[in-house]
């Protein structure tokens, strides 16, 4: 049965694949999305994988989501996907932190649009930025579990401004559910990956520069190189989501996560030897890494029914096909 759904940040990354999804499902579908700067957020008309105009039950409305909740106050939304946010990498969290906080102003004024308005089911996307960076240091990280932030007891030290916003926008989840009962679920992405990522994300940036110097001896990445992330591909985050979603209705938070490390190193080293060679891989100092280790533990997920299917190497190799394609 067709859903009345409502996207925001829907321009965005993650936000351009979720729809493409909703729509092939038949939903209605209202994208929200101001298409700020650094936030790798694009007109519809130049989605590059698709064209949302292909479907007549998509909408576009080029605003600032707090803008939309000040001028529409419509009381049947089926599912809301909150994803409005201000970040686009490491550069921009690291640099311009105070433009990040801004996410505080876009959630407040969400769960009180919600509030008012009363959407079946909230899909709240926070991050594993989240995640105490105590537990990802060199010395002793481990695989981050949803039950290691718990707003009755300790929730750690998040990363940077952006993980403090995330964290109160999961706060304020778990008020609407208590004192509003308001249903929804929280998930928290962990290095989420694809063919049409914004270039300020290691992923497309990496592969880039490996493509740009086939056959070269060196090839450099940012930090140490040693740094690990948890990646998972775009199309395996989707279809998590699309799979639990009506599972959890409280505000808990669901990883998705593989669960696997894969240092920035490694990365590069996979993507060269696609491409025919093999380099010896350094890293930089004059460009931020973030924590050392940061993974999900997918346990929960998986209890849910889903496994991510698409393996590294294999989401590697098909986004440099593409990008060999463009040129």
């Amino acid at each position: 049965m067709a859903k009345k759904v409502l996207v925001t940040g829907g321009a965005g990354f993650v936000g351009r694949h979720m729809i493409k999804r909703l729509l092939e499902l038949g939903h209605e579908v209202h994208c929200v999305d101001n298409v700020a700067p650094l936030t790798g957020g694009l007109l519809p008309k130049k989605w590059p994988l698709y064209s949302p105009f292909d479907f007549k039950n998509f909408y576009f409305h080029h605003e600032d989501c707090r803008d939309y909740f000040k001028r529409v106050n419509d009381t049947d939304f089926d599912y809301c996907f909150h994803l409005a946010a201000m970040v686009g990498g490491r550069l921009m969290i690291e640099n311009n932190p105070l433009a990040v906080a801004d996410d505080l102003s876009i959630d407040a004024e969400y769960w009180q649009w919600a509030a008012r308005t009363k959407p079946r089911k909230t899909l709240c996307f926070s991050s594993s930025a989240a995640y105490p960076i105590g537990l990802q240091k060199e010395k002793g990280y481990k695989l981050l579990r949803e039950d290691m932030i718990n707003f009755d007891s300790d929730i750690g030290m998040p990363d940077m401004s952006y993980g403090w916003a995330k964290l109160t926008c999961e706060y304020l989840a778990k008020l609407a559910y208590s004192k509003h009962g308001l249903k929804s679920v929280v998930y928290r992405p962990f290095s989420g990956y694809g063919e049409d990522q914004d270039e300020t994300y290691p992923f497309p940036a990496i592969c880039q520069r490996v493509l740009a110097n086939q056959g070269a001896k060196v090839i450099t990445v940012w930090g140490t190189g040693r740094q690990m992330r948890d990646f998972i591909h775009i199309d395996d985050c989707v279809e998590g989501v699309l799979k639990s979603m009506d599972q959890i209705d409280n505000g808990d938070a669901l990883n998705l996560a593989t669960g696997l490390y894969t240092s920035f190193i490694d990365f590069a080293k996979i993507a060269a030897e696609l491409c025919g060679f093999s380099p010896e891989v350094r890293g930089t100092s004059d460009k931020p890494e973030g924590v050392f280790a940061r993974a999900g533990d997918p346990a929960k997920l998986n209890r849910l029914g889903f496994k991510y299917t698409i393996d590294f190497r294999r989401g590697v190799e098909r986004a440099l096909k593409r990008f060999q394609t463009l040129g």
